[in-house]
């Protein structure tokens, strides 16, 4: 805990502690004839890779009937790096089409999701997984997530670093009970009630307050949202060696509508280590989070609050006593680039790799795009490696010119289109699912983006600007899962139909945005920005994106001074005039 004075800890920290190492009932639950879990063993679910949900559509009216909720589960597989081969893919491919509806999801975080999931095949979807040498183990829960890393499969010092370093953080970070193979695995159970102290040395009985991610990345490449996580390690080269990691601390993009002392946060510089100190990093920053970070309220136990409430200062101290291994000061950069890795580039040794947009993550076939089938095809056949972007899209490895041609062929048979096809600012949109199976979600995402998509390609195309890089994101709650708050333009719902839009961010994902309105239907979003995209069409600087231009006419003093009174500017008097 912090060394404020506290209240005592939260439910879900009683749970924690009482749960015998995330044990709880779910041996007998699973065994038994429920449709679902009891309430106390929805927090341990998480740890062990899966959320219990139940379909939102039909919720009000099984209420109406008297009836239990449509209980369903969504399964996420931890893949640090993203990185996965054929077979593992096919794997997945195939449980999607016998538990999950025939769907499969690329997440924002280079992992895949099942949804839909019934508690009847529950066990048989995570050992299938397991089976396919995959985990579910940590992909959620308060522990380390899935460690993220640029996924380009490039054969250079750099990029393998990145895998090295990614997945060498998912195993070290990795919770230790034992109970994860009991369940799920029918691992050999303990003879006694209890389980050994020694179960979880790093962990301990209550894990960590809140959930913790990092990520791996580039100082030219910021293809991961390096800026958005509790840590960010910004690989750093002298000529072609690997000088080492500038290690960024503290961000993150849930917030809570109405609260306003709960924020976005983008992360911030704590210092430069060597590159045989990443991971030990990473261990030490956990470890401070672990044991002061808030327990007694969630909505404030992420470590971008514990940062807030000491300083940076405090923290980097904190670090320093603990470290066994030299804290140097941070080296400064320029700022970031970012690149999606989509269409057809060159991976070194006569080989090519192929990026393929995925849209919205969603993996299925449509009436539009048999993208399943597509994927399944292209995968049997070529049996390339696989590699899951930041951005919901798949990248295919280890390929030939005539091999490209081919894949090409098939996207083109099942009504898919290549990047090249695809307008710009489609490339580098996201969303989450939302409803109808996120128990958090407020609005819809998934289900409406692309529509709204459409709506601002042709505001763009008018306005002369389809070529220009930008990056919008919807979200179906405040909790940030798409990453909107970084984003050019960011769609955060509020309630049915109605969204907060934020502008500001940017491509590089190194600045948070401003809430430009508050509750715009849905309809109404792409009207009320485009007299902002019209002010970028005619006077934006070569190159400079709509998040850029927006800060820059922000900062204009002929802007703020047009204001009459002396009354501090706020985005309700300054819209109009931007």
């Amino acid at each position: 805990m912090s060394d404020s004075p506290q209240e005592k800890e939260s439910k879900v920290e009683a749970v924690k502690r009482a749960s015998r190492h995330l044990r709880g009932t779910i041996a007998e639950t699973l065994a038994s004839d429920a449709t679902h879990f009891a309430k106390q063993d929805e927090p341990l679910l998480k740890f062990h890779g899966t959320y219990q949900q139940d379909d939102r559509d039909v919720r009000h009216e099984r209420r109406k009937q008297k009836l239990e909720e449509a209980y369903q589960f969504m399964v996420r597989v931890a893949i640090p790096g993203g990185v996965l081969d054929a077979d593992q893919y096919l794997a997945l491919d195939a449980l999607a089409e016998r538990y999950g509806g025939g769907s499969l999801r690329a997440t924002t975080r280079q992992g895949f999701q099942f949804h839909g999931i019934l508690k009847k095949n529950l066990k048989a979807t995570i050992k299938g997984i397991n089976d396919a040498l995959l985990t579910t183990i940590a992909a959620c829960g308060d522990v380390e997530r899935n460690v993220m890393a640029c996924p380009a499969p490039l054969p250079d010092a750099a990029h393998e670093t990145l895998r090295r370093v990614s997945r060498e953080i998912a195993v070290a970070l990795r919770p230790s009970t034992r109970a994860y193979h009991e369940i799920w695995l029918n691992g050999e159970k303990h003879l006694t009630s209890e389980p050994s102290a020694d179960e979880e040395p790093f962990y301990g009985e209550t894990y960590l307050p809140r959930k913790f991610k990092t990520g791996v990345g580039l100082a030219d490449d910021n293809c991961v949202d390096i800026y958005s996580y509790d840590v960010g390690h910004v690989l750093l080269l002298d000529g072609s060696r690997v000088r080492g990691f500038n290690v960024l601390v503290g961000g993150g993009m849930g917030m809570t509508h109405g609260k306003a002392d709960t924020f976005a946060q983008i992360a911030q510089p704590l210092g430069f280590v060597g590159p045989e100190h990443a991971v030990e990093a990473t261990r030490v920053i956990a470890a401070i989070f672990r044991d002061h970070g808030n327990r007694a309220d969630r909505r404030h136990a992420r470590l971008k609050y514990l940062i807030a409430e000491w300083g940076m200062e405090r923290f980097r101290e904190e670090f320093r006593k603990r470290a066994s291994f030299p804290l140097e000061p941070w080296v400064e950069i320029p700022r970031p680039g970012f690149h999606n890795h989509l269409g057809r580039h060159e991976q070194g040794g006569g080989k090519l790799f192929y990026g393929i947009y995925i849209d919205n993550g969603r993996i299925r076939d449509f009436d539009h795009a048999r993208i399943k089938t597509a994927l399944r095809e292209i995968v049997s056949r070529h049996k390339p490696g696989l590699r899951v972007t930041a951005e919901q899209n798949i990248l295919l490895t280890d390929l030939s010119e005539t091999q490209i041609a081919d894949i090409e062929s098939i996207l083109h048979a099942n009504g898919m289109k290549t990047a090249g096809e695809l307008p710009l600012a489609r490339l580098d949109s996201m969303a989450c699912p939302a409803l109808p199976t996120c128990g958090l979600a407020m609005a819809d995402s998934e289900r409406v983006m692309p529509g709204v998509m459409s709506q601002f390609e042709e505001a763009l195309a008018e306005l002369g600007l389809e070529g220009e890089p930008i990056t919008i994101r919807m979200t179906g709650c405040p909790n940030g899962c798409a990453r909107p708050y970084s984003a050019d333009i960011g769609l955060v719902g509020r309630r049915p139909g109605l969204y907060h839009v934020y502008v500001g961010g940017s491509l590089s994902g190194d600045r948070l945005s401003d809430l430009y309105a508050a509750d715009v239907e849905m309809d109404g979003i792409v009207p009320l920005v485009r007299p902002l995209l019209q002010s970028w069409a005619k006077r934006r600087s070569a190159g400079e994106g709509l998040g850029d231009f927006y800060q820059r006419l922000l900062q204009r003093r002929d802007i703020r001074t047009t204001l009459t009174g002396g009354e501090e500017p706020t985005m309700e008097t300054l819209r109009p005039l931007l």
